[in-house]
């Protein structure tokens, strides 16, 4: 059984330059975390040479699609029919990426396959996740 999906998407980085770069981005959802996508940037367009992950609320993104969405470090919105904007916001400074609509639908809906909005909690491993915790108090 999938638990675990995988889309790669192609983004276009916005510059404060009149340059936008396109590149390679990775959606993820992973049914063991049922509440949250992970998009994850090559190294090549990282300002460290590294991959860099940033993890964030699956319903932001479903919202953003549609409307404004999010008031820290990642926010999610419509640009034009086609297009959503996701940025986010680090020390170092902001990064903007706009993505394919379309792409992010079908990822999104791929993840309503595996698991349904409303039903996140009935996938949480409470006991795993109070382990974690724990661990990391002493």
């Amino acid at each position: 059984m999938i638990t675990v999906i995988e889309q790669a998407v192609q983004a276009r980085l916005v510059a404060t330059a009149p340059k936008v770069e396109t590149v390679p981005v990775t959606l993820c959802y992973d049914r063991s975390d049922p509440f949250a996508v992970r998009m994850a940037f090559p190294a090549l367009a990282t300002l460290e040479g590294v991959e860099v992950s940033w993890t964030f609320a699956r319903e932001l993104l479903m919202s953003g699609i549609q409307h404004p969405a999010g008031c820290g470090d990642v926010r999610v919105r419509p640009y034009d029919g086609d297009r959503t904007t996701v940025e986010f916001h680090a020390p170092e400074g902001v990064a903007i990426v706009l993505m394919s609509t379309a792409e992010i639908q079908r990822f999104l809906e791929r993840s309503r396959e595996l698991v349904p909005p409303g039903l996140e909690h009935r996938y949480l491993d409470m006991d795993h996740s109070l382990d974690e915790l724990m661990r990391g108090s002493c």
